[in-house]
């Protein structure tokens, strides 16, 4: 075994001298608030912000001179220097001061690794880790989680004792899914957290703004580190009327990706407004929120209301709303006469529930539409697996209402037709469905309630009911439903909806049935109707916490030993990447041409993957693997311009690291959408990758490549995507110019002809400095060792 300490070089040491110096205060000042009301019920020496938020805000009102949106004033009453921060919609970059850092097992362990590296002593701001993603659904909640235990033991050890040694809180498996676990104890109005998840937005249902990263920008914050943020646009989301029967909160954010598409959101917050709001549930904003990552937003929120203080006070924390209620008007709820760079009208009277799908989220079919649309696209009519919960649709309320479903199903003699699964969103929720009685109603209803985890949401799913590339139909309370997300079955055509649609079509099993309309057969032979779904909102008992799974840090950890083995398959300690040499990139080769959409599913493939996620080199063998190769319109097989053979893109890309061969991918739209995964770009920089082309980025994988050294560019006419061919060799000049707003010059030189092009890049001064260092993390020891 080696212990990381031993390993510590002499810079690592003054790092951390450094690093005791800057954290004296421990937290940074924006907790230090005089209300006296603590953070939460983990962190009772850390209190809700609020005066020192309203200073800020007061700070930047007098300076703006104009009405601010509630996303305004959260955001830019949290700037680390209000007096002076540039402040433009669209074009600043912000330095933040988030209250907290949240971080799921799989991500958390890229991102501890950097913090080790880094030699920092202590995280600067509350956080914690939660293990969620780790856990294989294969045949219940109870024996999936005793597995898990046991084959990721190694890696729940390394978070464990990480989290001990450096102050960060652990949530043991088995607790819940990191979104639901912030809900229920962390979020508060106000509140500015970032987290390595993409749904971290999901805070935003009780009135916080939560945003997902990459493991660096986590690492930065509990470096104690102002967080760098560009300045996003705000659109406005004005909800009138009430929801109603068989319409959902779901069914706001399928419609509203139905009107901005999956990269319509890209660079904004979406701020939700209007008398409608008071109709929806606290629980019910979250899964709006949370699913406004699919439109490549930056995060979502709603303003603070008596359905979020009622939830607060459901939840032990009525301090909380009380606190937050004092500071309603001035920082969380718009300013009247606020501006919004777009404005979406939704009636909720009118609003039909919605199903989305297939292959992506923003493929829109309203409920009277699905037979219609479903029989023109050949899509596969009947279902052959119903999935409720995950983090997006698995609160108390959504469980309570599907349950009502079930029983009227029952009470004519049905029941589910096809397997029906059950994700509770956390050990709470689990414990509180289960006293109360709905999770025997699911049992008796033919379904299965797995573990308190991600689950079959991100692909940890032992699907045996259909062979890989078996076209066939699944149908989900999820969010994401990208080509081969939850079974790695590129053929699965996966829908989203919400659970209520889910749960009523598991009945009928076909995506022939409208519940608005349509009547099913009674065992008696009678036909009915299934009833309006119903569900109370919070449990009349309270909730039951259930077992106790939260594992807080010691006050000293210095002497708790993290411990990683050398000879591990899932744990690795990091190499520093190399810096700029400060020259210009001359004739790189062109590892693979993308074709159409590229997620961070296709560059990094979760499932079966996962287990990788804290050894790079291991996890490195997935890059690319799911891409379209525009050559051949293949998966995972591309020409080695040097031997001309075809093979993997991980063992192409090996080849050329190996010779020095240094090379670019090249990208479509959108280039990185989906999940938060900071590998996505960690792989293409181990492998010897230097810079990405693409018609256009999703806003967390353009940073994260960034964080990394890469150079993600962009084509300055986007035409220029098609002359690039796979056997070009591309050229990127001018770099020792290389200026914030100013265009790089690009030579793609094929079969004897040169094509002059001009690339464009988002890179800020600080940002160029990490690509010079080499990564942000060999920038941060530059500036800690020259200290």
């Amino acid at each position: 075994m080696v212990q990381y300490s031993r390993l510590m070089s002499v810079q690592a040491r003054k790092v951390a001298r450094y690093a005791v110096d800057v954290q004296q205060r421990q937290f940074h000042a924006s907790c230090a608030a005089a209300s006296k009301v603590a953070l939460s019920k983990f962190d009772q020496n850390v209190y809700l912000p609020y005066e020192k938020l309203q200073k800020n805000l007061e700070i930047v009102k007098k300076r703006l001179g104009r009405p601010l949106t509630l996303s305004e004033k959260v955001l830019y009453s949290h700037l680390d220097d209000p007096a002076n921060q540039d402040v433009q919609r669209g074009v600043s970059y912000l330095r933040l001061r988030p209250d907290r850092v949240a971080m799921q097992d799989a991500t958390a362990q890229m991102a501890m690794l950097q913090f080790i590296s880094s030699g920092l002593p202590k995280v600067a701001v509350p956080s914690t880790i939660h293990c969620d993603h780790l856990i294989e659904a294969q045949v219940g909640g109870v024996k999936d989680l005793a597995r898990a235990k046991d084959i990721n033991q190694e890696v729940y050890k390394f978070l464990s004792s990480a989290g001990a040694k450096y102050g960060v809180g652990f949530w043991k498996p088995g607790s819940g899914i990191i979104h639901q676990i912030i809900l229920e104890n962390y979020a508060f109005p106000g509140l500015l957290m970032i987290g390595t998840d993409s749904h971290t937005p999901n805070g935003g249902g009780l009135g916080g703004l939560c945003i997902g990263v990459g493991g660096a920008d986590a690492v930065d914050v509990m470096a104690n580190i102002p967080w760098e943020l560009k300045c996003p646009n705000v659109i406005g989301v004005n909800l009138t009327g009430k929801i109603s029967g068989w319409t959902s909160p779901k069914d706001v954010i399928l419609k509203v990706a139905d009107i901005l598409t999956v990269k319509g959101g890209t660079g904004a917050i979406v701020e939700y407004t209007g008398k409608g709001v008071e109709s929806i549930s606290c629980t019910g904003m979250a899964t709006i929120c949370n699913m406004g990552a699919e439109i490549g937003a930056t995060t979502s929120v709603f303003p603070f209301n008596k359905r979020m203080a009622d939830y607060l006070a459901a939840t032990g924390r009525k301090a909380i709303a009380t606190e937050a209620a004092k500071y309603q008007a001035s920082v969380l709820t718009a300013d009247a006469g606020a501006k919004y760079d777009q404005m979406i009208e939704i009636n909720l009277d009118t609003l039909e529930p919605h199903i989305n799908g297939p292959f992506t989220p923003d493929l829109a079919h309203p409920i009277s539409k699905l037979k219609e649309n479903a029989t023109k696209n050949g899509y596969p009519m009947d279902i052959r697996v119903g999935l409720i919960g995950s983090c997006t649709n698995s609160s108390y309320e959504d469980m309570g209402r599907c349950a009502s479903i079930a029983k009227n199903a029952m009470k004519h003699g049905l029941k589910s037709k096809i397997p029906f699964n059950v994700t509770p969103g956390s050990e709470q929720i689990r414990a509180t469905i289960e006293r109360d009685g709905i999770a025997k109603t699911f049992d008796e209803f033919g379904g299965t309630v797995l573990a308190n985890a991600c689950g079959p949401c991100i692909g940890q799913w032992d699907r045996q009911d259909v062979k890989k590339g078996e076209k066939n139909t699944i149908v989900t309370s999820y969010n994401r439903n990208f080509t081969g997300r939850n079974d790695a079955n590129p053929a699965t055509h996966c829908f989203v909806t919400s659970p209520e649609l889910v749960t009523a079509l598991s009945i009928a099993g076909t995506l022939n049935f409208n519940p608005l309309t349509d009547e099913l057969t009674g065992a008696d032979g009678k036909k009915f109707k299934l009833k309006a779904p119903f569900g109370d909102e919070l449990p009349q008992k309270g909730f039951d916490p259930g077992m106790d799974t939260y594992e807080a840090p010691p006050s000293d950890g210095s002497k708790v030993k993290v411990d990683v083995d050398p000879k591990s398959q899932r744990l690795q300690l990091l190499e520093p990447f190399d810096t700029w040499n400060g020259k210009d990139m001359q004739d790189m080769t062109v590892l693979i041409k993308v074709k159409g959409k590229c997620t961070t599913d296709h560059i990094s493939a979760a499932g079966p993957w996962l287990k990788y996620r804290g050894h790079l080199d291991n996890i490195s063998n997935n890059m690319f693997i799911g891409a379209t190769n525009i050559e051949n319109n293949e998966m995972n097989k591309i020409k080695n311009q040097v031997s001309g053979e075809w093979a993997g893109v991980p063992d192409v890309a090996r080849f050329y690291k190996a010779k020095g061969i240094n090379w670019v991918a090249v990208g479509d739209e959108n280039y990185g959408e989906g999940s938060s995964r900071e590998h996505a770009a960690l792989e293409p920089r181990h492998l010897g990758g230097r810079a990405i082309i693409t018609k256009s980025f999703a806003r967390i994988h353009e940073t994260n490549l960034k964080k990394q050294g890469l150079l993600p560019l962009t084509f300055a006419n986007p035409a220029d995507y098609d002359k690039v061919q796979p056997h070009s060799k591309i050229s990127i000049l001018g770099l020792d110019k290389f200026a914030p707003g100013k265009q790089l010059d690009c030579e793609i030189k094929t079969d004897g002809k040169v094509d002059k092009i001009k690339l464009n890049h988002s890179f800020n001064e600080q940002q160029i400095e990490w690509f010079k260092a080499g990564s942000a993390l060999n920038r941060m020891k530059q500036i800690a060792a020259a200290k």
